[in-house]
């Protein structure tokens, strides 16, 4: 049986300073379920995300959320104020009201539970990104949405993010909606893609969006190796469309 459904986006448009951004974008996120939003620069993914968590209302189109549906955010660029003495711990809880325990078990499950009283502005990027990590899984969301979560990380790093993000879509059961430039590493650890270029260019499973022509023609060489070094099990069903293809391919 499917999944349960979270959310649906209907058709979705946006534009600023009379440039379309994103045209007519349509796409269904389910429980359990990871889906990744790849395509070049300037292709609308961040403001696409920023529509999914309601942080961009102008746009046409629809986005139909479950009841009381709850998003953990994870944005692209996090900006810290060196001068301002800010530890992990009250990162943790700057907008949301929650104890030491959970502090602890959501810092213990990226596995820096050691820097809960360290000063958030001595991190390393790749300390911040799990940190920050933890801090969307407070409140057991229902969505994850992670905007290049392993931007500034190195490749050990970006392995082991995608792998935590992994292990809470099984634990939490979430769905989780991220946007990523790491094609190898995202092909094998995602169960839809959303190939993104203003419109949505192609959909669907990650073995079906690989072989797509305009996947093809978006990424070049590197279509070629990520489908070749693509390895994918499914262990749970999904009923995902790809009518997307014939309307917009």
């Amino acid at each position: 049986m499917p999944s349960e459904l979270l959310l649906r986006a209907k058709e979705i448009s946006y534009s600023r300073g009379g440039n379309l951004i994103l045209d007519r974008v349509s796409f269904d996120l389910y429980r359990a379920q990871i889906t990744t939003i790849i395509g070049p620069n300037g292709a609308g993914k961040s403001t696409l995300t920023g529509i999914v968590n309601g942080l961009i209302d102008q746009f046409s189109g629809e986005i139909e959320r479950a009841p009381g549906l709850r998003i953990g955010y994870l944005p692209q660029k996090v900006y810290v104020n060196r001068l301002m003495p800010l530890n992990v711990a009250r990162l943790m809880q700057l907008t949301r009201r929650v104890n030491d325990t959970e502090v602890d078990a959501a810092l213990k499950q990226v596995e820096v539970a050691y820097l809960k009283h360290r000063q958030v502005q001595s991190l390393s990027e790749g300390e911040l990104k799990r940190v920050l990590l933890a801090r969307t899984t407070l409140g057991n969301p229902d969505l994850i949405v992670l905007d290049e979560p392993t931007a500034g990380v190195d490749v050990t790093g970006e392995v082991k993010m995608y792998e935590l993000i992994g292990e809470f879509r099984n634990r939490l059961q979430c769905a989780v909606l991220m946007v990523s430039h790491d094609l190898h590493l995202v092909m094998s650890k995602t169960d839809q893609v959303l190939c993104l270029n203003q419109h949505l260019c192609c959909s669907g499973l990650p073995e079906s969006v690989t072989q797509h022509p305009e996947y093809q023609a978006l990424f070049g060489q590197y279509a070629g190796e990520s489908l070749a070094v693509y390895s994918h099990h499914h262990d749970h069903v999904h009923d995902v469309s790809d009518h997307h293809r014939d309307q917009n391919g």
